[in-house]
């Protein structure tokens, strides 16, 4: 009927009349706009951040400081009925009178409420998963530990208020957990001594400079609780859980399509997302003995690789080595013209906290959008353990070749996470802000590897030191590459029950080209981020975007523009992006 309205006043003979019509639809959309601003402000303050407070204090949002998340059955049950009534409301707010950005906008909060709703309903790591207590709360102290956005007497304030309510947390764990899979107890036992030792030790030493001695009295005596209670849960799931550890990690291909579709608004066939990814992982191995070939035609691929695993640097140097490769990238992205970099300040390069040790290489933890102080970004790097063997060693320095570290500084650094954080702030809404898609996220970081490859980095001149180095760190990228679509298979096959544990580690070790001690993590984390396909799933969506988009411009295309006005729109699924950038609803893949 709009339609039809609209064709009626273009033919009138009174241009007035016409121009009142448009003034009063847009009134109209207006309206309806300010209305879903109002609704998603109420989300955000009375259900997101009320049931995630930690959320709030990494999105620096302050108020939320001294809150920590119900852990109780009786809570999650509240949620899921403030979710649903939240979702029947936006539902109900008809998106054919909202402009385009706010459409995408209610698209990514119904996104994210029905995300929710799947894992709390369907998922239920509150009742599978052991370390979502004690990771959960060693995250929260972290969030008041990492960024001095108060004084140290008011943060440890803030952490006393929640180290008070830690201990519950446990109580609740034992109440909800209910026959989870063996790997997740596991995998949660091997975390707990690190997190034992980080409240131990670290976080005493992350407030030395508080003065209020009753604040220090309390800290003593929450901390010692919160320790006592860690201390007592490990002991439960060893000897308690873990012999009846005999879940199923599985998610089943209907809960998985529906993840992927609520998280990446992605509603491919998985069968389609199969081929994809065997094809891309076919197409990255071809190109990987092909530039094994030229780095060294007497040798076989496979110990061309080996030369490459080996060529890292010792453990204590490894951090270093990091910081080195900051300054040659962001030359090369100004010269170049590859993207606008908003801010000169580096990340800073730090090891991993402990309760990501476990299934995590390397990270980028950048302040919230809302972080008004406290401005630091922290690139995180996992070191070998005081506890790990010479082999266990030797296996994660593998993971930090040359030709990885560069790859892996692109991908958290330069032009990667840090640069698109740096973007954010320049997000057209508050939903844009706090919500999108990790297929945005790091697609884009894992975009930017074979970029910056294909823009010429890596040459001899350009972070190389001659041909056949220029040849090893186009091999890293391509391991990271091969890395990327190992997790999508495995993250399709093993959640679908087509593809065991040991089975996954491996196709990681031959299919992905990764050392078995590296394959063994990757798998650990595919059991619990079943969707970790969204690396290279994002990744191809880019790649479809840019080449629809160069069509389309023609002559007038610039990859520095193309890459600002992706980074401007937040980090949403590609197909809003799309939507933005194209003007249509063509397919993304």
């Amino acid at each position: 009927m709009a339609l039809l309205l609209l064709a009626g006043l273009a033919s009138a003979p009174s241009s007035g009349l016409a121009q009142i019509a448009r003034r009063t639809v847009g009134e109209a959309s207006s309206g309806a706009e300010v209305r879903f601003r109002r609704l998603a402000d109420e989300y955000f303050d009375e259900v997101f951040f009320k049931y995630s407070p930690t959320q709030g204090t990494l999105d620096g949002l302050h108020r939320y400081d001294t809150q920590l998340e119900d852990y109780s059955r009786a809570g999650v049950n509240r949620e899921i009925v403030a979710l649903e009534a939240q979702e029947k409301r936006f539902a109900a707010l008809r998106p054919s009178g909202l402009d385009l950005e706010t459409r995408a906008d209610r698209e990514l909060v119904l996104g994210s409420i029905r995300s929710t709703l799947l894992t709390l309903e369907t998922i239920r790591p509150w009742e599978k998963n052991p370390d979502s207590y004690s990771s959960g709360i060693t995250e929260s102290a972290f969030s008041l530990m990492e960024r001095s956005f108060a004084s140290p007497d008011d943060r440890l304030r803030s952490l006393i208020a929640r180290e008070q309510r830690m201990p519950a947390v446990f109580q609740a764990a034992r109440q909800n957990l209910k026959n989870p899979p063996r790997i997740f107890t596991e995998i949660a036992l091997e975390q707990l001594p690190g997190i034992v030792s980080f409240f131990r030790s670290d976080v005493p030493n992350a407030f030395v400079k508080a003065q209020n001695p009753a604040l220090k009295a309390q800290f003593a005596q929450s901390n010692a609780a919160v320790i006592t209670a860690l201390e007592s849960y490990q002991e439960w799931l060893k000897g308690d859980l873990l012999p009846r550890s005999h879940g199923d990690f599985r998610l089943g291909a209907s809960t998985y399509a529906k993840k992927l579709s609520y998280d990446e608004m992605v509603d491919t066939p998985l069968p389609r997302l199969l081929a994809i990814a065997y094809a891309d992982l076919r197409k990255n191995q071809a190109e990987f003995y092909r530039v094994a070939r030229e780095v060294d035609p007497h040798k076989q691929p496979r110990q061309v690789l080996a030369e490459l695993v080996h060529d890292h640097p010792a453990p204590d140097q490894l951090l270093g080595s990091f910081r080195d490769t900051f300054a040659g990238l962001v030359q090369f992205i100004q010269e170049k013209r590859i993207v606008d970099i908003p801010s000169p300040v580096l990340p800073i390069v730090e090891e991993t906290p402990p309760f990501m040790r476990a299934t995590t290489v390397a990270s980028m933890d950048t302040p919230g959008p809302y972080e008004k102080i406290a401005k630091e970004a922290y690139f995180n790097v996992t070191l070998p353990g005081p506890k790990d063997t010479p082999e266990e060693i030797a296996g994660r320095m593998e993971e930090f070749n040359r030709g990885t570290i560069i790859s892996t500084s692109i991908h958290e650094a330069y032009p990667g996470h840090y640069v698109q954080f740096l973007w954010l702030q320049q997000a057209p809404s508050r939903v844009r802000k706090l919500l999108g898609a990790s297929s945005n996220a790091e697609g884009w970081a894992h975009y930017c590897e074979q970029m910056m490859i294909e823009e010429g980095y890596g040459q001899p001149g350009t972070g190389a030191r001659d041909a056949r180095d220029a040849g090893m760190i186009h091999l890293g990228q391509l391991q990271d590459a091969l890395l990327r679509d190992a997790r999508f298979v495995v993250g399709i096959e093993m959640h679908t029950g087509r593809m065991s544990f040991h089975q996954a580690v491996n196709f990681f070790v031959k299919e992905g080209f990764q050392s078995h001690e590296g394959a063994v993590i990757e798998s650990k984390r595919g059991t619990s981020d079943p969707t970790y396909l969204y690396y290279t799933l994002g990744k191809l969506q880019i790649l479809k975007l840019r080449a629809d988009l160069r069509k389309k411009e023609g002559a007038n295309f610039s990859l520095e523009r193309f890459h600002d006005d992706f980074l401007k729109q937040g980090f949403p699924p590609i197909r809003i992006v799309r939507q933005a950038l194209l003007g249509n609803n063509s397919p993304s893949l």
